[in-house]
């Protein structure tokens, strides 16, 4: 009874454990409404708001100083009536009383440098001046600064369907982004006394307010970016006339300021296949050094925009090319100063029009009418149609593998940024992932059709096992809010990243996740998705259940280590004598064979059953392995009463392998084996995730082969981050452990120095 009542509590205690990998995610997801539908689409009663802007912009090149004046026009097409409207001032997060400053975590052995030091004691004035906030006929409103959001009361309700329009004027000095840092602001090049500005989150910008979290008005500390409503721009930015201007959007009146020459080579690079200059370097190392005293304003439109961002330099050499993306034509452009050369003009164009297409074929055709890259120092950033990035060569001109890897994997990251989360508009300010994490995916497989072998940093799995066998005291699930994660790169970028490339390659297959993942994407394009609006999505258009893959990758922090534990290997019985007695024999003779036989046969002269001939009764004297008359009248029986197909099948002499693994890790995952034969040849099983439905930590299979096998290696593709190889192999193969050398002093000059130096003679 005991023993009856022990077993049906392994049971229970079994039944209950396996709920918690394979269990549906229904508790974790919100549930489906008229909004967002189970399927992963937005609903019937799907809505969301429109805020548009009319700005006038004006930077002060000697003072650093943006002014600014807008008109936003907001449209409640909720079914909600709104008596207070949020909005993000972003600019606050450099307030002194800024809480990024106060919540940072430090030690005094972070301070490695007089540098440091000085960077933590640096004072800057930064955060929004806000002069007046007044309705369209010019009565103040009501407002309520709160850090980095601002509340605007209004006098009666916003009614569903209904519209407000109201005016802000403000101004704040704009951040030395070397000095202070930040996604934007300027750089400064002493030498000659010039300025690079790359402009954005620089005006009091509307937040979301939608079906799952109302007003998303969290606050901005610096690392969750921005969640945003569409709408359309009209700005105006006055600058030096002698500035280049790019942003968002279409330039509206070109024909006053670009010269005839200027405006000939921007009709020419409409229509080319490869990049155009329109301003050239010799064209602009002249305008950084004749600077003009007076100023030129240009006009940029974009409609169904999230954000709006702008560049602005004398420094700007200016090329453009034409891709077809469908039935539209986008005018791909670079903006960089001379130090970005050689590697800017070469390269940052080809990629904005490589970057595009690929994305388009993968997410959502590009619709907008442009695509800009900007050269800056050190920074990588994203708005919709131009984007910062970095990748600068040395003072000479040479540069690094690594710099021309990093520049063209920033420069392809963050135009991908234009899909991820510009078109598919995801809340960055909770899920870092959702941006992020799809777009590094998506810009693995760009970079992989850019260059065969390309050493991307994320996408394939072995490349995020260091990561997930670390301590997971510092490891955070994706499903975590943007602020509260540790190990940021790998978290919202790198394991997503995988986790996706691993549904791609390994779960699902190309055919069925690239089929879904589009489908996700036209779902949500110039919408508000969710975490459960992707998840969703993807087993709705593939009929794969994946609950069980978004709970470990997404929700959990376990690693995948599966080991293969044992092989025992099986031959049928034929019950015919002369064969099996033959091989219980030759067993019997390889199991005898041990270090005391050969030694007692020299030191046992003689045994007294050898001496005495009367020690032996009938079992001392029977030949076990001996085949007589009734061995083989009994198998003739024997085969008379066989199906004939029964018999032939113990006559095929199948060789059967039974395996045994266990689950380490804990992140359950399909198991994928190579199979080597004495003959050399192999042969690939794929085993279902599924196996471990029911038993989580350890599980055994039977493979059935004609050939006999001479190892067996689990995950031999490294296709499912398995974090320990050194047991996944029989018989053992020890890989090479993984360490870290000692740093080693580095060459003063980079390869293409030395190459010069080699051809000088030097």
């Amino acid at each position: 009874m005991n023993k009856i009542l022990l077993f049906l509590i392994s049971l229970t205690s079994l039944a209950s454990f396996s709920q918690k990998k394979f269990a549906q995610l229904d508790h974790e997801l919100p549930t489906a409404n008229e909004y967002r539908t189970a399927s992963g689409a937005p609903g019937h009663k799907y809505y969301q708001q429109k805020a548009d802007y009319k700005m006038s912009i004006t930077i002060d090149d000697k003072t650093q100083k943006l002014s600014g004046n807008e008109i936003i026009t907001y449209t409640n097409n909720s079914p909600d009536k709104l008596t207070y409207l949020w909005l993000q001032l972003d600019q606050n997060l450099f307030a002194d009383s800024s809480d990024s400053k106060k919540i940072e975590v430090e030690k005094m052995e972070d301070f490695k440098s007089v540098g440091d030091i000085r960077k933590k004691m640096f004072y800057y004035d930064g955060g929004f001046k806000i002069e007046s906030i007044t309705t369209i006929g010019g009565q103040k409103m009501r407002y309520f600064i709160n850090k980095t959001m601002m509340r605007i009361d209004i006098d009666k309700p916003l009614l569903p369907g209904a519209s407000i329009s109201f005016q802000i004027k403000w101004w704040y000095n704009i951040n030395d982004r070397i000095a202070v840092g930040g996604r934007s602001g300027y750089e400064y090049f002493e030498d000659e006394d010039n300025y690079l500005y790359t402009l954005a989150q620089f005006f009091p910008r509307m937040c979301v307010y939608n079906d799952v979290t109302g007003w998303q008005n969290k606050q901005f500390l610096g690392r969750g970016e921005f969640t945003l409503p569409f709408g359309d721009y009209e700005v105006s930015i006055t600058v030096p006339s002698d500035h280049i201007v790019g942003a968002t959007g279409e330039c509206q009146n070109y024909k006053s300021v670009l010269s005839s020459e200027q405006l000939k080579r921007l009709e020419l690079a409409k229509k080319a296949t490869q990049p155009v200059f329109i301003v050239n370097q010799a064209e602009a190392e002249k305008t950084e050094k004749d600077k003009a005293s007076k100023t030129k304003t240009w006009i940029y439109k974009a409609y169904n925009v999230r954000d709006f961002a702008f560049a602005t330099s004398r420094k700007f050499i200016w090329d453009a090319q034409n891709q077809p993306i469908g039935n539209k034509n986008v005018l791909c452009m670079s903006y960089y100063p001379k130090e970005g050369n050689p590697l800017w003009e070469k390269y940052s164009t080809k990629l904005v029009a490589h970057t595009i297409k690929t994305y388009s074929k993968y997410s959502t055709d590009y619709t907008y009418p442009v695509a800009i890259s900007v050269h800056a120092k050190w920074i990588g950033m994203e708005y919709p149609m131009i984007c910062f990035n970095g990748g600068r060569p040395e003072a000479d001109g040479t540069y690094t593998e690594g710099e021309k890897y990093g520049m063209w994997g920033v420069i392809i990251h963050e135009v991908g940024h234009n899909f991820f989360p510009m078109i598919i508009n995801s809340d960055e300010r909770q899920w870092t992932w959702m941006d992020e994490g799809l777009n590094t995916f998506v810009q693995y497989l760009t970079e992989q059709e850019w260059e065969r072998n390309y050493p991307s940093r994320r996408g394939p799995a072995h490349l995020i096992a260091d990561y997930m066998r670390g301590d997971k005291k510092f490891i955070s699930p994706i499903m975590t809010n943007s602020e509260s994660i540790f190990q940021f790169g790998n978290n919202a970028y790198g394991k997503p990243a995988t986790a996706l490339n691993i549904l791609r390659e390994t779960v699902m297959g190309r055919e069925l996740f690239d089929f879904a993942f589009k489908t996700y994407c036209e779902r949500w394009k110039f919408k508000h998705p969710t975490p459960a609006d992707f998840f969703r999505s993807m087993e709705d258009a593939s009929a794969v259940d994946l609950d069980w893959f978004w709970r470990g990758w997404f929700y959990g922090t376990d690693n995948v280590d599966i080991s293969l534990d044992d092989v025992k290997w099986f031959q049928l019985n034929t019950q015919n004598p002369d064969i099996e007695k033959a091989f219980l024999k030759d067993q019997k003779n390889k199991s005898d064979v041990h270090i005391g036989v050969d030694r007692n046969k020299k030191e046992i002269k003689e045994t007294v059953n050898e001496k005495d001939a009367t020690i032996d009764d009938f079992y001392g004297k029977r030949d076990i392995y001996k085949v007589d008359f009734l061995d083989r009248k009994e198998f003739e029986e024997f085969k008379e009463k066989l199906d004939p197909k029964d018999q032939e099948l113990l006559n095929a002499k199948k060789q059967f392998y039974e395996i045994q693994f266990s689950n380490i890790g804990g992140l359950v995952m399909p198991l994928i084996l190579e199979f080597t034969f004495v003959n050399g040849t192999k042969k690939v099983i794929r085993v279902p995730v599924e196996i471990w439905r029911q038993y989580e930590d350890r599980v055994s299979k039977v493979f059935i082969f004609d050939d006999e096998i001479s190892s067996v290696r689990l995950d031999p593709f490294l296709e499912t981050a398995d974090t320990d190889l050194d047991n996944n192999s029989w018989p053992r193969v020890e890989f090479p452990s993984r360490y870290q050398l000692f740093k080693q002093q580095q060459s003063k000059e980079n390869p293409m120095q030395r190459e010069k130096r080699l051809l000088n003679g030097n």
